[in-house]
């Protein structure tokens, strides 16, 4: 039988010292950690146990100490490529700026054993921080994981931060109304609306703003054509092929993010309507994608390369505050949005009834001449 202490690295865990210590995975953060809260002989079974179990956490708290580059952890899982690109070169640029370097993983899975086991491979690397982007800025495994080992984490457009967090977020229930209240400005009445990914506090909100919007200007929320999308351009044209199918077809979709208006702008095109004429469609985040589609989208610039340039900002910060034994409490911030528009909406035209499910004479030829899909 082979020693604990043979144990390939990265194989153990906190917990694991915590049981063989028989101590809480809390006490041996703190111990790891340089707390003074834990009584000599504890400690001593702690640093024992992390001996014979060949332990290795964060090893970036000794990069810190001897003054070597600082190491950062990006965790990603985007269903949006444009969004994940955006927010990758924010990052990068911030993190070539302050002189560190950024260790970045993928965690494509939503099951909790296997987003605990990619965040412990961070935890034995030499990241010293996280960083984690939607979706993941909600995945509670590894928030969890992350915590007991005492890493500091950054989320990012986490719509309900937690205790002594650090969050970078925008304001997605008031940017939703926003874009609401444009469309109901023009005239439109019976506005479609997409759902993002039900498992995000961001989609939420954005319904709420949605809704919220519809009461002001005296339009029932409760008979709006709502859609269940999922952040992604296939959920969109599914969504999209829905709200056209109806009865009443809406006169303008609001899809929550680019990815799905701009599928929306593809089954509008394939049904032989043009946009804005027949039907407005608006999306959410201002991506590269929304001005790669024809017509140009308009859309709620969310400052995605920005939010991921505080989140390396306040991660450095947190950690050069740990490095002076003063860690923070809750630090939020709230950057700015702002309405974008384009050429995809305006004033409600003829019912998209009278094209439903065909072609007039002469649209779907006009618009397959300038685009047969809606994406360059």
């Amino acid at each position: 039988m082979s020693k604990p202490s043979r144990r390939r690295r990265g194989l153990t865990t906190i917990d694991d010292v915590a049981r063989l210590a028989g101590v809480s995975a809390m006490t041996v953060s703190r111990v790891v950690n340089g707390g003074k809260n834990v009584r000599e002989a504890t400690r001593q079974s702690v640093l024992e146990a992390i001996k014979q179990l060949n332990y290795s956490p964060n090893t970036a708290a000794r990069s810190l100490a001897a003054g070597e580059a600082t190491h950062i952890g990006l965790l990603y899982a985007n269903p949006s490529a444009a969004y994940l690109s955006q927010f990758l070169i924010g990052a990068l640029h911030a993190a070539r700026r302050a002189g560190c370097h950024l260790v970045i993983e993928s965690c494509e899975s939503e099951e909790a054993d296997e987003q605990a086991e990619v965040t412990r491979r961070f935890a034995t690397s030499d990241v010293e921080g996280v960083i984690l982007p939607p979706p993941l800025s909600e995945a509670q495994p590894i928030i969890a994981e992350l915590e007991a080992i005492g890493m500091p984490v950054v989320t990012v457009a986490m719509g309900n931060p937690q205790e002594d967090s650090l969050n970078i977020r925008i304001d997605d229930f008031a940017a939703a109304a926003e874009m609401t209240r444009h469309l109901l400005s023009l005239g439109h009445r019976n506005i479609g609306f997409i759902k993002g990914h039900p498992n995000h506090i961001a989609s939420h909100d954005r319904a709420r703003g949605f809704f919220a919007a519809l009461e002001e200007y005296g339009v029932d929320p409760a008979a709006a054509p709502v859609e269940q999308g999922y952040f992604t351009y296939r959920s969109g044209l599914a969504a999209s092929e829905r709200l056209l199918s109806r009865p009443s077809p809406p006169t303008a979709i609001f899809a929550s993010n680019d990815d799905m208006a701009a599928a929306a702008v593809s089954v509008a095109h394939r049904r032989g309507l043009l946009v804005p004429k027949d039907i407005s469609v608006v999306g959410f985040d201002d991506t590269s994608l929304a001005t790669t589609v024809w017509p140009e989208l308009t859309t709620v610039r969310q400052p995605i390369a920005a939010m991921a340039e505080a989140a390396v900002e306040v991660l450095l910060g947190e950690l050069r505050a740990r490095r002076a034994g003063d860690g923070r409490k809750f630090t939020e911030r709230v950057l700015d949005h702002s309405l974008i528009v384009r050429e995809s909406c305006s004033k409600p035209n003829a019912p998209a009834s009278s094209v439903r499910g065909g072609s007039r004479v002469g649209v779907r030829d006009t618009a397959r001449s300038r685009s047969s899909s809606g994406v360059h």
